[in-house]
């Protein structure tokens, strides 16, 4: 199932991911640090929605609360209340 999540107080204005039987694919941020996204996008590929969760779940940009990470977390766990 495709996902299309709005970010909120990061550079990245949206994340684009497909979850299929629990496993997270073809993550695509919109904006933000292209290199870095790009890279996180591809170490979380293939793994359990949940374990990317636990992992990437209150990480922090700078003084920012959230950041493009954390903000993947709460995707991730807005998209498992829909399946």
């Amino acid at each position: 199932m495709q996902f299309d999540f709005k970010t909120r107080g990061t550079c990245s204005q949206r994340i684009l991911f497909e979850i299929e039987n629990g496993i997270l694919k073809n993550v695509q941020f919109i904006g933000g640090c292209n290199g870095n996204l790009k890279g996180i996008g591809s170490l979380v590929e293939g793994m359990q929605v949940d374990e990317v969760i636990s992992k990437l779940e209150g990480t922090t940009c700078g003084m920012k609360a959230t950041s493009c990470p954390d903000q993947l977390a709460s995707a991730l766990k807005k998209a498992k209340e829909s399946l």
